[in-house]
């Protein structure tokens, strides 16, 4: 398979045209010579282009799908491939007759059709990366030609000169360009701008807030470095970016009463269980129970009232028997 062909200049995005339809739509031009005649004879040539394509390919050659003219005096024939790994791509293969000639091969190559798979379309590795594939121990010089550095101030030993350099930031060998410093602002603009949502709800912006760090050059005119740990700590913010940390917020007022309300703590609230219920009424069952058991017995024990008691026999002899 490595000699086959995926680049022709035949039309990959013509339509698969059936061969009697290619010889109905068959024309003339007598100019050139190619008439409907050899139309013909170039869309019935189907086993001329297989036999062709099969000995190329030596295997994996499907059915016809159809021909189409794509230019004068030649015919493209597309067959199936029933190739592993090409699913979706087709062989074609390019017919060519001359008025007084014989059927010849012109071209035959592997190409993609409508439902292939394919690579996309080759990009350069500069243009490939994207912010955050940059990792650890990873390098990435600037192009020759990046329109965002422009050639700095090497120091010079003048210390007035690399005094006044050292501050604008020019005491490098490139620094920002107008075109950096605009792509920068722009990147992060977007992300904490004053657009962005929390901005827009927030009372105070960032250029009044005491968390903000200033930064050095034109770009301070516009950003600054947040410092406050709950809130963009360390991030660049626009100075009308904005949040609820601002270091002008104040806490909220108590508008509670200064006596606070009278509570009961002697109020219970009593929860009487199941369980406790039928040991209740366990108890006044057994109670009412003993209650009617002892009824008779005390009727029994009590006596008339003129029954005399043995005590008082004893106590009249004696009185009988005394002076």
């Amino acid at each position: 398979m490595g000699g086959v062909n995926t680049e022709v200049s035949t039309d990959q995005e013509a339509g698969v045209v059936d061969v009697d339809d290619q010889s109905a739509a068959a024309g003339t031009d007598p100019e050139s010579g190619f008439d409907a005649a050899l139309r013909e004879r170039l869309a019935s040539g189907v086993e001329v282009a297989r036999s062709a394509v099969e000995e190329f390919a030596g295997a994996g050659v499907g059915e016809h799908l159809g021909s189409e003219v794509e230019a004068a005096f030649t015919t493209t024939h597309r067959f199936g491939a029933d190739l592993s790994g090409y699913r979706g791509w087709y062989w074609a293969c390019v017919l060519a007759l001359v008025p007084g000639g014989e059927l010849t091969v012109d071209e035959i190559a592997l190409l993609p059709g409508d439902e292939a798979l394919i690579a996309p379309e080759w990009v350069p590795w500069d243009q490939r990366v994207r912010a955050g594939d940059l990792g650890a121990g990873d390098l990435l010089p600037p192009g020759d030609d990046d329109e965002r550095l422009v050639p700095g101030h090497t120091l010079t030993g003048d210390e007035a000169l690399d005094e006044l350099a050292g501050p604008i930031g020019l005491g490098r060998e490139q620094h920002l360009s107008r075109e950096g410093r605009a792509l920068a602002a722009e990147r992060w603009s977007a992300v904490r701008g004053p657009d962005a949502e929390i901005a827009r709800s927030a009372k105070y912006h960032c250029g009044s807030c005491g968390f903000l760090v200033p930064v050095a050059g034109s770009l301070s005119t516009m950003f600054g470095v947040c410092a406050n740990e709950f809130s963009a700590d360390g991030q660049v913010v626009h100075l009308q970016y904005g949040c609820g940390a601002h270091s002008a917020v104040e806490k909220p007022k108590d508008t509670s009463p200064a006596i606070p309300e009278a509570f009961d703590d002697a109020a219970v609230d009593v929860v009487v269980l199941p369980q406790q219920l039928k040991a209740a009424a366990q108890a006044r069952a057994e109670a009412e129970a003993n209650a009617d058991s002892q009824q008779p017995a005390s009727a029994d024990s009590e006596q008339p009232a003129n029954a005399e008691h043995p005590d008082d026999k004893s106590t009249g002899q004696d009185s009988d028997s005394a002076p």
